[in-house]
């Protein structure tokens, strides 16, 4: 494993990438009480800060516990393409209407009744402490240098992996 750190622009160009591309994170809140509250969130978007960006009710537990303290963990994992992003930071509720605009699409509906809901929030995360593994030729040569480091024993350098420093 190659150690790549990432700091400025290459970190924030790094967390959108993986962010975005992968989506899904699980959202771990109420870090203070184990065991925490997790919860699946779609990455909306990640803004030029390197500030993630989510949708959630604002009746949810999570948005409860980030009332309480605004401590977040994010892991993202996409197995297929063998790449991991895990981010610690702070979270806060906005509710400004031109960033929800800004954020909604048609696919929120099925979760809120348009952008007009008195129950949508918006979540932004600050990340403090990100970290990312990734392949460092792309899955399938990754695969085929897993499988001959089985039959020669050779440990392979297959992954980027370091610290980003938005």
């Amino acid at each position: 494993m190659t150690k790549k750190d990432l700091h400025n622009d290459g970190a924030q160009k790094k967390l959108k990438e993986m962010a975005e591309s992968i989506d899904f994170a699980l959202m771990a809140t109420g870090l203070e009480n184990i065991p925490f509250h997790t919860i699946p969130m779609s990455t909306k978007t990640v803004d030029e800060y390197g500030c993630i960006w989510f949708l959630s009710g604002k009746d949810s537990e999570h948005n409860a516990n980030i009332q309480n303290s605004g401590a977040v963990q994010l892991n993202y994992s996409d197995t297929g393409a063998m790449e991991f992003l895990t981010v610690f930071g702070s979270a806060e509720i906005v509710t400004e209407r031109a960033k929800l605009e800004e954020l909604y699409g048609h696919s929120d509906d099925a979760w809120f009744d348009g952008v007009d809901d008195p129950n949508l929030t918006a979540i932004k995360v600050t990340p403090a402490d990100a970290s990312y593994w990734d392949p460092k030729n792309g899955k399938l040569i990754t695969f085929i240098r897993i499988g001959l480091s089985a039959i020669t024993g050779d440990q392979p350098d297959l992954m980027d992996q370091g610290k980003l420093s938005v």
